[in-house]
């Protein structure tokens, strides 16, 4: 089911269920060939996202951190309808810029329904910015073999250039 902008509702893709399903089939084709005598049974325990995703980086909790206590400020000092931002993501912690921006800034008018409703713009992946450039450069390379950039576990103490380390895609817009 996809929501009212046409996308894919990830969160209510009950993945558990699918992967269960996976098996199962898998291992009927497994068992009608001889190779398995096995049983096999499912308990499924939804985690939402919290289930697929990976613990928050420290730029992740600075980052998180940075827009709560920013949209704060901006409704302690009485701006509505505005949007916590920090820019220069890049650099490290100290040297972001918090503001805001108004909602509207972001809104474009679009026919719906027969009617003009003012919507959230789109944004598309900048096919000319150097994070998909390089993506582009390495995805025959990445599909042919296995590629991937894993920098072991997380790292919350410790040498800064281990533990502050920004997302790949802010290091090659910053390249």
């Amino acid at each position: 089911e996809r929501d009212p902008h046409g996308n894919v509702q990830v969160s209510l893709i009950e993945s558990e269920k699918l992967f269960s399903a996976l098996v199962r089939d898998n291992l009927a084709a497994r068992k009608a060939a001889g190779t398995y005598c096995g049983k096999f049974s499912t308990q499924h325990h939804f985690l939402g996202y919290e289930g697929r995703c990976a613990f928050p980086s420290n730029f992740d909790a600075d980052y998180c951190y940075s827009l709560g206590y920013n949209a704060f400020m901006l409704i302690q000092y009485g701006y509505t309808g505005y949007l916590s931002k920090v820019s220069n993501l890049s650099k490290p912690a100290e040297e972001w810029v918090a503001g805001g921006m108004p909602i509207t800034k972001m809104m474009n008018m679009e026919r719906r329904n027969g009617k003009d409703k003012p919507v959230i713009r789109k944004a598309l992946v900048e096919l000319d910015g150097k994070p998909f450039r390089f993506f582009a450069e390495h995805r025959a390379k990445w599909a042919a073999e296995t590629c991937y950039v894993y920098p072991g576990a997380i790292q919350y103490f410790g040498p800064r250039e281990v533990c502050d380390l920004t997302t790949r895609t802010l290091a090659l817009e910053k390249a």
